[in-house]
């Protein structure tokens, strides 16, 4: 392993070598590291970000809506959270998924033609993302009657992609050309994060400043230890941010899951758990505490508490929410160490692909057919249906009981020590979707003392999906697909609609995993995701609290 002080001396130099021997794969490299100056180079469109503000602050938009998934959405999603809209800018709404309830529900908080969208895509070939833009493009037509020019969107893309021609055949207002020689995961610092920053109102000048506080070094060595870390077996990467801070996690998960985790190993990031006391975590886990300038006393003593028991704890302290532009380099340059030091390549995505070919078979089958290859169910129950393919029902023989939630506690009871429990719901993301999900994921921490995911599909395929492919063998899986009692048509799409295009990701994603041999539940939730899932909650919990009762 190099120093830290040698790793950064050579990325500074752009060494491929760090990554790759074979001259083919560090080229490719070599043409993803526009990253590493952005906070230098980006500051010549200081003037020309202003300028776009100053025109979304005059047409005195109240909402914008980008329309992107992973790297396109997550930096945005950031900022919104973290900064808010400000005085006389547009609040952002982060569109990043098929469901057609939460497209609709976007849709019923703005008025579209009064509505700033921002379309998002390094490829301009992002299936949701076209999807999205067909579908608001239409909507936003109608409403201002049909002229064909639709100068309330911007693009954001690659040079000279199908976005980016496709924005000048429909009159967008402007076209953002980012620099090609940077990862969607990497982009933060790039028009993909910058131009949407601008339209809430951000500085984006002192966002760039914080950028140049950043030790190199420092970040290298971080993301040694965390290599090392790994490689003795505490892989799973836990993020305990203090408030304001939340929506970071989002946005490191998938630099670190997707640049990371591959070929067999990975770092396992951990975001949105519940802290737990220091009995809920095995010998598995490393922490990062992360404050803002007002200390916030629980994350500190929850930090505290788990660095006395025994568990690695990293603490960052995050000067007010500017410090973000050091936050992105900084993790960047580690992520792309930690890949080093584990003789990984962090620049590509080997296994995104697969879930997206699976999903293309999908919908080939769907418009050929008309039907989904939905699996048979195993066990229907109280509106709730459960699949699994043979040999994942085969370990759950010894369930003490032949209910879906008993199979569902087995299944995640039967992971062994080292394992991650994902949990992958392709349901509108809704505050009581995310109460019943943080309820089941903290259930399952502290009956089994194993770390736990949540993602929203489609949105986590272009984040942690990369992970569960090509990362360790040691996830155990849980999907909750539902039944989309409301449905809306892709514009011009004749072969699928937006409820089809959500299943055949779901089934897309569940074919990949069971490819592998990765131990997966399915259970559909029914027309009504909500009750359904509270009542999966509600019967897990007991069956967790009726079997490690039992065993001790």
């Amino acid at each position: 392993m190099t120093s830290p002080a040698s790793f950064f001396e050579r990325l500074q130099a752009r060494d491929t070598s760090l990554w790759a021997a074979d001259p083919a794969i560090q080229e490719k490299i070599g043409r993803r590291l526009g990253w590493l100056n952005l906070h230098e180079s980006m500051r010549d469109s200081v003037d020309e970000l202003r300028g776009f503000a100053e025109w979304v602050r005059e047409l005195g938009f109240r909402h914008a809506v980008l329309l992107g998934m992973g790297g396109s959405s997550l930096a945005p999603e950031v900022f919104q959270s973290t900064f808010g809209a400000q005085a006389g800018f547009p609040t952002l709404h982060v569109l990043d998924t098929t469901d057609p309830l939460a497209i609709l529900r976007v849709e019923n908080m703005i008025d579209v033609s009064s509505t700033l969208f921002i379309v998002s895509s390094k490829s301009g070939t992002t299936v949701e993302t076209i999807s999205l833009e067909r579908y608001f493009a239409e909507r936003t037509l109608d409403a201002t009657g049909d002229t064909g020019a639709l100068d309330n969107f911007i693009a954001v893309t690659d040079p000279e992609t199908p976005l980016y021609h496709r924005a000048g055949e429909s009159a967008f207002h402007r076209v953002f050309v980012n620099p090609p020689d940077i990862g969607g995961r990497f982009s933060a610092l790039s028009f993909f994060g910058l131009v949407p920053a601008a339209a809430i109102g951000v500085d984006i000048e002192r966002l760039l400043a914080s950028a140049d506080t950043v030790d190199g070094v420092e970040a290298a060595a971080l993301g040694e230890r965390l290599a090392a870390l790994a490689q003795e077996g505490r892989d799973k990467l836990t993020f305990i941010s203090a408030p304001g801070l939340e929506s970071f996690g989002a946005w490191a998960e998938q630099l670190i899951a997707e640049s990371t985790g591959k070929g067999g190993q990975g770092i396992v990031p951990i975001v949105g758990e519940p802290a737990g006391d220091a009995q809920s975590y095995g010998n598995d886990r490393v922490f990062v505490s992360m404050q803002l300038e007002e200390r916030d006393e629980e994350t500190a003593a929850a930090a505290d508490q788990l660095e006395a028991a025994g568990h690695p704890v990293i603490r960052i302290d995050v000067p007010g929410p500017y410090g973000l532009g050091a936050e992105f380099l900084r993790w960047e340059i580690a992520t792309a160490a930690a890949g080093a030091a584990l003789g990984l390549n962090p620049f590509d995505e080997p296994n995104v692909t697969e879930s997206k070919e699976n999903t293309r078979h999908v919908l080939e089958q769907y418009e050929t057919s008309g039907l989904m290859p939905n699996p048979a169910p195993a066990i229907e129950e109280d509106g709730l249906t459960l699949a699994a393919d043979d040999s994942t029902l085969a370990r759950l023989d010894n369930a003490p009981k032949r209910t879906i939630g008993a199979l569902v506690a087995e299944h995640f009871l039967l992971a062994p020590e080292g394992s991650y429990l994902a949990i992958m719901a392709y349901i509108p993301q809704t505050e009581e979707h995310d109460r019943l999900l943080t309820r089941l994921r903290t259930a399952l921490r502290d009956a089994t003392r194993r770390a736990t995911t949540v993602g929203y599909g489609p949105r986590f395929l272009h984040s942690t999906g990369q992970l569960h492919k090509g990362g360790p063998a040691t996830g155990v899986f849980l999907q909750l697909v539902m039944d989309d009692e409301i449905d809306i048509d892709v514009p011009g799409e004749q072969s699928f609609t937006f409820s089809v295009l959500k299943r055949a990701q779901a089934l897309g994603d569940l074919a990949a995993l069971l490819g592998r041999r990765r131990p997966v539940l399915r259970v559909s939730l029914g027309d009504d995701p909500a009750a359904s899932l509270l009542l999966l909650v509600d019967s897990v919990e007991a069956a967790l609290r009726e079997t490690v009762g039992r065993s001790r």
